[in-house]
């Protein structure tokens, strides 16, 4: 009878402990994740599940819910870059409300001394990253949140690997969720011809470098210091390619140069460091800032990274800035449609306030349950007098906010939670009224291919449908 005592006892001894492993685990998830600043919504859509399905959502938000890491944040590089050599921008965009929201909360000030050209089309875009890969004298600097194992990924490894055998810097940054099956041997023949590739953040929980949820969704590519392509664009065939493909998203992007480009290189600098886990001071000893600063042009721009390095939001900020400054217009276009309460009732007030409020987004998306979770929002906006109009071609990746044909929004980041709170972003600010009508342009040629969507398009009409709707919206904040 000894042993059948002692076994129950055993049970019952390890069923205790973690009984309270587990109440002590969850108070600690619930605990961090109520001083972390995240959205109301988002918050309780975490205590929920902690309370509902503790055993699974506990361990889920310790690997996939964190947002503002302190420790990342005091082992990275400052992201809000200054230059020692100024070229400033007007008094007018240094006062512009929107620039002084976002240099309060982190942001670098504007800059002038830019030129902007605007890239709308894959083979353009590709011919012009061809180029500028081709015609680098010293360094190239690329970060991407995709590297495809497609014909496009292939040739791009192809001349930054000659350019590297060349004696040219070349440098890769990997996020490593969005190139997971390229980041080793995919692109071995660029380190075997002496060019460096780092992956930012292994999706590993408990690495002091790692995180299974934070994705640099970053792209940019920064050519001797001076020149940088920024924008929506991964180097995939679905983004850019040599050849027209009829399945390729339509994206945007733009090739700045001039004193704006030295900036962007300054946040892949800060994000090369931190992923290669070497000081940054050795990489800023290559640069001759003096040469590297020159006016280019007139156009007034402003650098703005977001993302779990920076103590704000100064991107979400600036969004929200803009449209409150609007006067007559904000045009929003973007894949992925996903708002905060504060982001849909400004644009709420703006419309009913009489203001031309129009939304772009895809058709159909190439993620189908964000589909499903934009519907409540754009029923809303519809409400309210928005126009939102359907992208008919095919996926739309574009992202860009133009307000009043004046100042512009372009970058990586989609009008999303996941884009807006969590992942690493940049985004590039446009104040000269010249780029933002550029925009607007093309913003009009997409109207002809876009079709007006009704409110009884998108209502839940099924059940499974109507279920599926829900559960994305409760999701919705997750996203």
């Amino acid at each position: 009878m000894q042993e059948p005592v002692t076994e129950v006892v055993g049970k019952s001894l390890v069923s205790h402990f973690l009984t309270v492993a587990g109440v002590l685990l969850a108070l600690f998830a619930i605990a961090r994740l109520l001083r972390e600043k995240k959205q109301p919504a988002n918050t309780l859509a975490w205590l929920l599940g902690m309370v509902l399905i503790p055993y699974v959502v506990v361990p889920l938000y310790l690997i996939f819910g964190g947002r503002k890491l302190a420790r990342l944040a005091a082992s990275k590089v400052s992201i809000s870059p200054r230059l020692p050599v100024a070229v400033p921008a007007s008094e007018q965009v240094m006062y512009h409300p929107t620039s002084h929201t976002m240099c309060a909360n982190g942001a670098v000030a504007p800059v002038g001394g830019n030129r902007v050209t605007l890239l709308v089309d894959g083979v353009e875009t590709f011919a012009e990253l061809e180029r500028l890969i081709r015609e680098a004298r010293h360094s190239i600097h690329i970060m991407t949140f995709i590297l495809g194992r497609d014909d496009t990924g292939r040739r791009i490894v192809e001349l930054l690997a000659r350019r590297a055998s060349e004696g040219v810097k070349v440098r890769l940054l990997l996020d490593a969720l969005g190139c997971l099956f390229t980041s080793g041997r995919f692109v071995e023949p660029i380190r075997k011809a002496g060019g460096e590739v780092v992956t930012f953040m292994p999706m590993v929980p408990l690495s002091p470098r790692g995180s299974a949820n934070l994705r640099n969704h970053r792209k940019i590519g920064i050519f001797d210091y001076h020149t940088a392509l920024v924008g929506g664009h991964n180097l995939a065939n679905d983004y850019m390619g040599p050849q027209r493909w009829a399945k390729r998203f339509a994206d945007l992007g733009a090739v700045i140069s001039g004193p704006g480009a030295v900036l962007l290189n300054e946040v892949f600098f800060a994000d090369w460091a931190f992923a290669g886990n070497r000081p940054i001071g050795p990489l800023h000893d290559e640069l001759d800032i003096d040469k590297a600063v020159r006016r280019e042009g007139d156009s007034e721009l402003q650098v703005v990274a977001s993302g779990p390095d920076v103590p704000g939001d100064p991107l979400y900020d600036g969004i929200v800035s803009m449209v409150q400054e609007a006067k007559r217009s904000i045009w929003i276009i973007t894949p992925y449609f996903i708002p905060d309460e504060v982001l849909l009732r400004s644009l709420e007030v703006k419309a009913r306030a009489g203001r031309d409020v129009t939304v772009i987004l895809p058709a159909r998306s190439n993620h189908r349950i964000t589909d499903f979770a934009r519907r409540p929002y754009l029923r809303q906006l519809m409400a309210a007098g928005v126009r939102v109009l359907a992208y008919q071609p095919g996926m739309l990746h574009s992202k860009a906010i133009i307000v009043d044909d004046r100042f512009a929004l372009v970058g990586s980041a989609n009008l999303d939670m996941r884009s807006l709170f969590v992942n690493f972003e940049i985004g590039v600010m446009l104040y000269s009224q010249a780029d933002a009508q550029a925009l607007r342009t093309w913003a009009g040629e997409l109207v002809r291919e876009c079709v007006e969507m009704s409110p009884a398009e998108i209502r839940g009409r099924r059940f499974i449908g109507g279920l599926v709707e829900d559960l994305s919206r409760l999701l919705a904040p997750l996203l």
